[in-house]
């Protein structure tokens, strides 16, 4: 597997800096094969978040990431639940959006959407379904009618302890058959 560093996509993430999103495009090097492949692209994305982590830390401090890929779990998700866009029915007086949609709570384990993750940040981004929508045309550029997509558990990797704190942790693959590639999501924040 290979990172695709050089798609435009990534170009366009540059301008939603506080996104709550880390995201890998990932080229395999062997035939798509369902669950296997997604897991495989989800570790090889989780130890890349590792390595631009650890490569912004000081060179003396000691690797501090763990993973155990056999406990991680997903259940494959429609393409609609992960590319779903709530609509805001109202902003009060202080700027917090009401939506039409009940926000998850990390705290008693919901995995929050990706929606969330992308804008609803613990340190507010700006960002809303507009935003959403455009990132998610150049992510999937081909559309979004031949993705497969998995919604994996967090309790796999320390990677997530941040964002098991409160805000919620996340991490999704996507396989595109159109375009032979993964995108994996992660997302972990804390305040």
């Amino acid at each position: 597997m290979r990172e695709l560093l050089h798609d435009p996509f990534y170009e366009l993430l540059e301008h939603y800096p506080r996104c709550g999103v880390e995201y890998c495009l990932i080229e395999a090097d062997s035939p798509h094969q369902g669950y296997r492949s997604h897991k495989d692209a989800v570790l090889f994305a989780a130890l890349k978040v590792m390595e631009r982590d650890t490569d912004s830390q000081p060179q003396d401090e000691p690797f501090p990431w763990s993973l155990d890929m056999e406990k991680a779990r997903a259940r494959q998700i429609e393409v609609d639940a992960l590319l779903h866009v709530p609509e805001i029915v109202r902003t009060d007086r202080v700027g917090q959006r009401h939506y039409d949609c009940e926000l998850p709570d990390p705290l008693m384990g919901e995995q929050i959407p990706y929606w969330y993750a992308f804008w609803e940040t613990p340190h507010p981004s700006g960002y809303g379904p507009d935003d959403f929508r455009r990132v998610n045309a150049a992510l999937f550029p081909e559309g979004a009618d031949e993705l497969e997509v998995y919604e994996w558990t967090t309790d796999w990797s320390n990677l997530f302890d941040d964002g098991h704190e409160w805000w919620g942790a996340a991490c999704w693959s996507v396989y595109d058959s159109r375009m032979g590639r993964y995108v994996v999501m992660i997302a972990s924040e804390t305040d």
